[in-house]
């Protein structure tokens, strides 16, 4: 039979009617005969509460390490109460950590990536016919300590699984019935989508769209992992995400938002060769993901360099570019965090013109500035007051599809 790979975000194990009806679904497959590996997140809320209490305890900031020593906490107890769930209905189960898994990881911690995943443990299981419960978002590094993979890690941590053991099915269960042209609690007339290309699901994720972590989508391609992404809620089918998708190339798939936005202004620049190396590789020592990059030249040989950063990353941003004074000799140095991104998706638009301005006159009709943009081959983004976030997804998402 089939080896079966299932993965469950913290909304589908939230309450204890949660965790049975997640135990239901699990054991559906097994008695068919599969092999079930499943990887769970923690319960609902839960990271953010730990993460709260580390807050509590040292408001200036714990050490990533120990960050990662209590989040990983909230896992733990996931795939025990879900192994425990299933054991109460009579089935053979055991639960493992990241590291009893075999997750192998770098030792960036809060945003560790997978070396390798060792899952002779796994596969060990399997050969009992126990259905094996991995706690997600975890791995080890080369000192035994303990890691964390970063927001969204468990989508990861299942696709790496299905990968490494060459699962026949790899499942992402959410609390949504697949991937949307919108957010639906938001887009009233948002559709969902029979299927969509890894690339495409690739930016939407990247760009705000919170149905699959983006490092998930990257994994899945690389090792052409067919992922399905479906309800944990409702029983029906969900979203396929491959490598093509046997359709006609509509224009535009998906619009997304993203509020974890901020930019940074380095203001009165000399205008000479090398400074925007001097900023932007201090932003890479510190592991700062930079997005969009405006460079605009004033008078007297002056520029101004505005980027955006993830608005987690802006405060390390403004004091690592603020060491950076008597080097850069800039006049002004500033940060805004009261904007959104907002951006289309489509392979499509590689061989239709007229997108961006379609998108921009949605936005002008509907009294929306736009202050940044930026675009590649199958998106555009802009950023604008995050006041109209939920505005503009709206109207660029009914400019599009009908």
């Amino acid at each position: 039979m089939s080896l079966i790979v299932k993965k469950f975000g913290g909304s589908s194990v939230a309450n204890a009617e949660r965790v049975f009806n997640v135990a239901n679904i699990i054991i559906d497959d097994y008695k068919k005969g599969n092999s079930v590996v499943v990887v769970v997140s923690a319960q609902g809320d839960t990271t953010d509460d730990l993460i709260e209490k580390a807050n509590e305890i040292n408001p200036d900031g714990a050490s990533k390490r120990e960050l990662d020593m209590l989040l990983s906490a909230g896992e733990q107890i996931s795939v025990a109460l879900l192994a425990m769930a299933i054991e109460k209905l009579g089935f053979p189960v055991i639960s493992l950590l990241g590291w009893q898994a075999g997750f192998a990881t770098d030792s960036n911690h809060g945003i560790a990536r997978i070396k390798k995943v060792n899952a002779e443990r796994i596969r060990n299981e399997i050969a009992k016919r126990n259905i094996v419960i991995v706690a997600g978002f975890q791995g080890i590094n080369k000192y035994d300590d303990i890691t964390t993979l970063g927001r969204g890690g468990s989508d990861t941590s299942a696709v790496a699984i299905a990968a490494s053991m060459n699962a026949d099915k790899c499942q992402i269960y959410t609390d949504v019935d697949g991937v949307y042209t919108a957010d639906p609690r938001k887009v009233s007339n948002a559709k969902k989508m029979d299927a969509i290309t890894y690339d495409e699901m690739l930016e939407l994720a990247t760009l705000g769209a919170q149905v699959l972590n983006n490092r998930s989508v990257e994994m899945a391609k690389k090792y052409n992992v067919e992922l399905e992404v479906l309800s944990s809620l409702e029983n029906k089918p969900g979203t396929i995400v491959k490598e093509t998708v046997k359709m006609e190339k509509t224009l535009i798939r998906g619009v997304a938002k993203d509020c974890n936005v901020a930019t940074v202004s380095v203001v009165g620049l000399k205008d000479t060769p090398g400074i925007a190396f001097k900023i932007f590789n201090k932003l890479a020592q510190q592991k700062i993901n930079v997005d969009i990059i405006l460079q605009s030249v004033g008078r007297d040989s002056t520029k101004d360099i505005t980027f955006s950063v993830p608005k987690s990353d802006a405060k390390t941003a403004m004091d690592s570019l603020a060491s950076l004074k008597d080097s850069l000799n800039y006049k002004e140095l500033t940060k805004d965090e009261t904007i959104a991104k907002i951006s289309v998706v489509g392979a499509g638009m590689e061989s239709h013109p007229g997108v961006a301005s379609k998108m921009f006159e949605a936005l002008y009709d509907a009294g929306i500035n736009i202050r940044m943009i930026s675009t590649s081959e199958i998106k555009i983004s802009v950023l604008i007051d995050a006041e109209y976030a939920d505005k503009a997804v709206k109207v660029v998402h009914d400019a599009f599809i009908n």
